[in-house]
């Protein structure tokens, strides 16, 4: 029977890849010269610090907007508030999301349930996977989840036949 996983995954090298872009701008900027400001890629963190919470803004802005260049949907972020020290230095932290959630899973099983197609859905750790009789019908339910919000970027595959 064919087929199909909807997943949210991110890319771990585009991820990088932004990160370094976003390092390079650092090391160029005027007002981050002589300022002890880093940009540290974790496994599935960015760990941001600087002088003062102003300078972590500006390079929390300056990695999101890197990311969204490189494609990753900012719906894969959670920017944790900046936390400052008593000695005024500030870190932020920037946590990417990788899989759906329990309750996301859910919510889109029951979003697939109440479109009434033919088709049976199966919460798989966290993936859902959907399968149909008929090809038409998996096109139906990508183009019907595609078309709605999610709190989470999903994508669609294992399209088996």
């Amino acid at each position: 029977m064919p087929s199909f996983d909807i997943v949210s995954q991110v890319n771990s090298m585009e991820i990088e890849n932004a990160v370094n872009q976003a390092r390079k701008e650092l090391a160029n900027r005027f007002d981050f010269k002589g300022s002890k400001a880093e940009i540290v890629l974790e496994k599935n963190a960015i760990q941001l610090s600087a002088e003062d919470d102003f300078k972590v803004r500006t390079l929390e802005e300056m990695t999101l907007g890197k990311l969204a260049k490189r494609g990753i949907s900012l719906k894969s972020v959670q920017v944790d508030p900046a936390e400052l020290s008593p000695l005024g230095h500030a870190r932020q932290k920037i946590t990417i999301k990788q899989g759906i959630a329990s309750d996301v899973a859910k919510k889109i099983t029951g979003f697939i349930r109440d479109g009434k197609f033919k088709v049976t859905t199966q919460i798989q750790g966290d993936e859902v996977r959907v399968t149909g009789k008929s090809r038409d019908e998996l096109q139906a339910v990508i183009a019907a989840v595609r078309a709605h919000e999610f709190e989470v970027a999903v994508q669609f595959v294992n399209f088996r036949d």
